[in-house]
């Protein structure tokens, strides 16, 4: 019997777990946290142990598929990419080259092959029409980040380890490990937190399972963070509480951010967002007197009306405490392979809109809002073809129904992914690159959004076999087809290596990085690299060309004006219920569910609702509702908890897995409901267009299992 022992990095969320696993005769038989690791320090979730079934899971593609008729049948890929780069240049020599368009999903940046290569295979394509799931999660911490500091990726991170009072708003970082915050054992993590005296306080419309070990946890109206963040501010002027420290140095708008702010007092803002005025005031005083504090804000504050102006507001009040760049505080990374460092801060807003309804690009990319709008309407510039790399939009983004319908009517759609499912269904070419354990890994983005300095590098687990391609080699031989010949972007000095592969792209940004480490470096440490703590970087790490952090930026004085006409209104009303997601330690997003271990146990897809609204409403426990917006319904079960506000519902992210035509056994037996058969493509953040996922506003009724329900 052969036994052996690998370390590897989880890449399944952002928490980037470091792994032991056990195998015998090339078979699995242990999957545990890797103790040796520097920053995740031996702690796992469940999704770790799935790694294994991703792996082996029967449904996965293997082999190029082409459609015929209502089939499918497997190719070879050099058949598939000649398909793919026929049918693109004959689409684009009739319509233009953006009459194809490009989609790219969450999972693009879990894997090392695609974040280095993709980007080739996108401008390869030479179109304006570019999507990402950007905009359906977190475009307004971006657009902050780059208004205020220079650079779309200079995003700053809780110090978790040394604060001592940190205030989250619309995040659930026990269950998500962070979310633009790679933080692995977040539970211990919190809790050292209070242990050393500090307090850690929850703002959301849930009782999550962070908020039930936080100090203290504030119910607030989904939506309107916004007035808690702008009242929060206005109280630090007005009891001139202000420190920025040594920030005022190099800090431009303070007096005119403190006069825009005169009218957003806390009574005021009682009023929208439910919280107490007291509350709020106590909640600032707080902020103001810790030695270390920092406020985070996420997703719940991210995809709703005001998102943009919610996370510029977080970052202000984090300037106003003098806690960014400090310890404790809001800090900035220093990852041994620093993107930020290698690019430049370029604004790249407005340079172009999206054909129907004229929404600006934003880093070189358009709202998903818009695209199943650019696909039905004809007209000169009409999207006839799309491109999906690793992503599921029909169950992520808003009005999903409205996107598949959308997604029919393409002249062709090519689908780079592991499974048929409930976007690739629509596909005429799927490519699948290899996956998981059998590849080799390092994270370019979450090691720069890591609340500890570390480098980790993972080697594969399992070889792939002769019919299978990596990430990498399918984007390459996509742009072979368009172009001709595979085009690196990388100078030569940067790949010391003969070929150009992953690896020496990788190694190339070592070298060029702070710590000049190189991947053989990395190859000696396989259980990581401790790098140290977080350090003050600015206001050298600024990438505007004054080096000067700006306050106040035109763009949000001109969206406070949008917000005055609804909230500073006499007529400013409510609606009846708001719908909110939530996440699940065993989900990520649609493309966990075909593990059994994940899926297994009680159901998970379900409405919460208060026992207010469910007495008001007569509905009994283990009932169903329907659930109506302006655009579709769904039905689900309904658990009645007092964990969620009065007025509210929520429904999880990433189910909806009973369509027709997908290849996914375990998923269609839990298929439960897609909540974005419900969100609104109309409704965006206006300034960065971000999709409005969570206060939707909608209705509910209970549901006649003996007739259906009635229509709005």
């Amino acid at each position: 019997m052969t036994t052996k022992t690998h370390y590897r990095t989880c890449n399944l969320c952002e928490a980037m777990c470091g792994l032991e696993i056990k195998l015998e005769n090339e078979q699995i038989v242990s999957i545990q946290g890797d103790k040796k690791d520097p920053l995740s320090r031996g702690h796992i979730c469940p999704k770790a142990i799935a790694l294994q079934d991703l792996y082996r899971d029967p449904d996965r593609l293997k082999r190029p598929l082409k459609r015929v008729g209502e089939q499918w049948e497997e190719i070879s890929w050099n058949e598939a990419f000649q398909l793919f780069g026929e049918r693109i240049k004959a689409i684009q020599t009739a319509h233009g080259p953006n009459s194809v368009a490009v989609y790219q999903g969450n999972p693009s940046v879990h894997n090392l092959g695609t974040m280095l290569y993709s980007r080739d295979m996108v401008r390869a394509l030479k179109t304006k029409n570019r999507f990402s799931a950007t905009s359906v999660d977190q475009l307004p911490h971006h657009l902050a980040a780059l208004e205020m500091y220079g650079h779309m990726n200079l995003l700053p991170v809780p110090d978790l380890d040394r604060t001592n009072y940190l205030l989250v708003l619309g995040g659930n970082p026990l269950v998500s490990n962070g979310s633009m915050m790679t933080a692995p054992d977040v539970a211990k993590r919190l809790q050292a937190i209070q242990d050393r005296g500090g307090k850690v306080v929850i703002i959301d419309p849930i009782k999550t399972r962070t908020a039930k070990k936080a100090s203290e946890h504030h119910f607030i109206r989904p939506g309107t963070d916004v007035a808690l963040l702008l009242a929060i501010a206005n109280t630090l002027y007005a009891s001139k509480q202000l420190k920025l420290g040594c920030l005022a140095e190099f800090t431009e708008g303070l007096d005119a951010l403190g006069e825009r702010l005169t009218p957003y007092t806390p009574a005021w803002a009682e009023k929208i967002c439910g919280m107490s005025a007291e509350s709020i005031r106590q909640i600032a005083s707080d902020l103001a007197e810790a030695d270390k504090s920092a406020v985070y804000g996420r997703m719940g504050i991210s995809v709703v009306k005001y998102g943009s102006l919610s996370l510029w507001l977080v970052n202000v009040i984090n300037i106003l405490t003098g806690q960014l760049d400090s310890e404790g505080g809001m800090m900035f990374t220093s990852p041994a392979a620093d993107l930020v460092a290698n690019s430049p801060g370029e604004r790249k807003i407005g340079r172009w809109k999206s054909r129907v309804r004229g929404l600006p690009e934003i880093g070189g990319e358009l709202p998903v809002a818009t695209l199943a709008e650019e696909i039905l309407t004809p007209g000169e510039g009409q999207i006839k073809a799309l491109v999906t790399s690793c992503g599921n939009p029909v169950l992520s983004t808003p009005n999903g129904a409205q996107l598949s319908k959308a997604l029919e009517g393409l002249d062709f759609m090519v689908s780079v992914d592991i499974y048929l499912n409930e976007t690739t269904r629509h596909a005429d070419l799927i490519l699948p690159p290899a996956t998981g354990l059998e590849n080799s890994h390092y994270d370019l983005i979450f090691h720069a959004l890591a609340i500890h300095n570390t480098a980790r590098y993972s080697e594969p687990l399992f070889p792939i076999s002769a019919e299978q391609r990596y990430d990498w080699q399918v984007y390459q031989g996509m742009i072979k087809a368009l172009i001709g010949k595979v085009h690196s972007p990388f100078p030569a000095w940067m790949r010391p290596f003969k070929s150009d592969t992953p690896e020496s792209r990788l190694d190339g940004l070592l070298r060029m990085g702070p710590y000049k480490l190189s991947l053989n470096k990395l190859r000696k440490n396989p259980h990581g690299m401790d790098l140290g703590p977080l350090k003050s970087v600015l206001p050298e790490r600024l990438k505007r060309k004054d080096q000067r952090i700006q306050l106040f930026p035109d763009i949000y004085h001109k969206d406070l004006a949008r917000l005055d006409q609804e909230y500073l209104s006499p007529e400013a009303q409510m609606p009846t219920f708001h719908l909110i997601g939530r996440r699940h330690l065993r989900s990520n997003n649609s493309w966990m569910h075909n593990s059994q271990r994940l899926v297994k146990g009680k159901e998970r897809c379900t409405v919460l609702l208060h026992p207010d609204d469910a007495r008001k409403l007569h509905i009994q426990k283990d009932s169903k509702l329907t659930i109506r917006s302006r655009v579709g319904e769904i039905k689900l079960p309904v658990e009645i908890t007092e964990d969620i506000m009065a007025g509210v519902v929520s429904v999880p992210h990433g189910w909806g897995h009973h369509q027709k035509g997908t290849r996914l056994q375990v998923a269609s037996a839990h298929a439960g409901a897609s909540v974005n058969d419900l969100t609104d493509e109309m409704g965006i953040d206006e300034l960065s267009g971000n999709a409005i996922l969570n206060g939707v506003p909608v209705e509910i009724v209970p549901v006649n299992e003996s007739a259906p329900a009635s229509t709005l």
